[in-house]
């Protein structure tokens, strides 16, 4: 038989009003008595009533995250992430790519799925905040990543924090030619202009000089670009001790290129990356990463977005700042024990 409502209010201990409030997302509420309610909804396997609940509210129960691709190992968990947990608030997710290209992240801002969806959580690229100013869609907005949250809620971790951290890290093992994969030559991206400033604070805070030919800007944030990148930096003639990625994904790429030329990891080379996707995890060596906390950036950008739904949920914007973890594995400090 189907739980419902009043099963999961027993199996709490709470009135069933509360288990509405954290269904909906109520901001209100004891984090004790969110937990406990959300035990009980995945104990009994809860599913709320969505054509029911939705035509009292006037809503579809659907809401639409935009990324810039879904084939970014990041990207792609992120995504899942953003599912499991709307499906706790009973929601469903449309999800789109926008490339990264301008117009289309405009249009989906704009709202073009208005009729169908109740919000968006959007991580653009390369749109303005002027340009989301300027926006049309009256719907709940959550901004995923470095944005100034004076017009929408805003989630994103500390890029420039994240990449002097994993820049501080190399320092640590004493290596002193530090290179660096990421950036644009033409017209970077708020993220990358943070994390080659985060990059650059650490080294000139130890001393060390920035060189720029020891800094490679890839063509893309994917594996077979960040093997690219490594392979001309070694062509050149440039050596280095140590290399900052932007994402896990050029780390992998640009370790691929040290193996097959014949240096060593972590010994000859020490390569870091950000992100902290699975295969980063079971690479060989394993890779040494920034972990931004995934799980809360997804959780809070829907509860951000449910929030808004509700009558209380009128006020300013809310930007939020996400922690990270530093993971150190082979890829900087070698097999231990």
């Amino acid at each position: 038989m189907r739980a419902t409502l009043k099963d999961v209010a027993k199996l709490a201990n709470v009135s069933t009003k509360t288990v509405s409030n954290v269904i909906n997302g109520y901001a209100y509420l004891r984090q004790e008595t969110r937990e406990k309610v959300e035990r009980a909804i995945e104990q009994l396997n809860y599913r709320p009533n969505l054509t029911a609940r939705n035509l009292r509210r006037g809503s579809t129960g659907l809401i639409a995250l935009a990324l810039p691709e879904i084939r970014n190992s990041y990207f792609a968990e992120l995504a899942q992430l953003v599912v499991e947990e709307a499906q706790r608030h009973g929601l469903t997710v449309l999800i789109d790519c926008t490339g990264g290209v301008a117009e289309r992240e405009q249009l989906v801002a704009d709202g073009f799925h208005e009729q169908v969806i109740d919000g968006l959580i959007l991580l653009p690229q390369t749109l303005r905040i002027e340009d989301l100013r300027r926006r049309h869609g009256d719907s709940p907005l959550v901004l995923l990543g470095e944005r100034v949250a004076d017009y929408a809620d805003c989630i994103a971790i500390d890029s420039q924090a994240a990449a002097r951290a994993a820049t501080e890290h190399l320092v640590s093992l004493d290596r002193h030619r530090i290179g660096m994969i990421g950036g644009s030559r033409r017209d970077p991206t708020m993220i990358q202009r943070l994390r080659t400033q985060g990059y650059r604070e650490a080294l000139e805070d130890a001393g060390l000089k920035v060189d720029p030919a020891l800094i490679e800007a890839p063509a893309a944030y994917t594996t077979s670009e960040g093997a690219s990148a490594m392979a001309r930096l070694l062509d050149a003639g440039r050596p280095v001790d140590a290399v900052f990625c932007h994402n896990d994904l050029l780390a992998l790429g640009a370790m691929r290129t040290l193996l097959a030329r014949g240096l060593r990891i972590p010994e000859d080379v020490a390569v870091i990356g950000i992100d902290d996707i699975e295969a980063s995890r079971y690479a060989t060596p394993s890779l040494s990463t920034i972990a931004p906390d995934k799980t809360y950036i997804a959780r809070t950008a829907v509860r951000m977005l449910v929030d808004r739904f509700n009558p209380e949920g009128d006020g300013p914007p809310r930007r939020i700042t996400v922690g990270f973890t530093l993971v150190a594995r082979e890829s900087t400090v070698g097999v231990r024990g």
